[in-house]
């Protein structure tokens, strides 16, 4: 199955579809640069994490990840899973028999704000659906390196606000319309 989306304004052409193992090291340098971008921008911190072909391909084989293409370029990605992360309390969401958990997403930092996150979670949000999922459930850190303010321009609604491991986060959701 695919998903495509087109951005002309910006002379980028932007597909999206399922990611396949061989896309694992392209994911892996995706969510690294972003990291890093994060890190130069507001010092180490837990976004400063490293990304790894070997841990993303344990992460394929436990759920769906999207990628954005710019041609042959991965230039951005989400992991859609059932399997709830530790960091998410379900008390904070709208109970739904079916949820589903956004995680890992990142854009490549030279592609940022021209439209390639907003049509992941466009392209997540389907996909969602296709899953049988009443919700999307994520969590975003708050504060400057957090993508709060992106999530609900998106769509999403703030959940609450929590600590772990002694970092504040926010939770938001996204649920299918009935």
């Amino acid at each position: 199955m695919k998903w495509i989306a087109y951005f002309y304004w910006v002379n980028i052409n932007i597909t999206i579809s399922l990611a396949t193992n061989d896309d694992a090291a392209a994911i892996a340098d995706v969510i690294s640069e972003a990291a890093l971008d994060l890190t130069n921008k507001h010092g180490h911190g837990h976004w400063s994490a490293i990304a790894s072909e070997k841990g993303v391909l344990l992460g394929m084989s436990k759920a769906k990840i999207l990628v954005a293409r710019n041609g042959a370029e991965v230039v951005g990605t989400l992991r859609m899973t059932s399997l709830r992360p530790w960091v998410i309390d379900p008390a904070y969401f709208t109970p739904v028999p079916h949820p589903v958990y956004l995680v890992d997403m990142a854009v490549r930092p030279g592609y940022q704000r021209m439209g390639v996150g907003r049509a992941l979670l466009e392209e997540a949000k389907n996909l969602a659906t296709a899953l049988t999922g009443d919700a999307i459930r994520l969590d975003a850190y708050a504060g400057i390196a957090g993508a709060g303010g992106f999530y609900e321009k998106c769509g999403f609604t703030e959940m609450g606000h929590i600590m772990y491991k002694k970092v504040p986060h926010i939770y938001f959701e996204w649920l299918k319309e009935q």
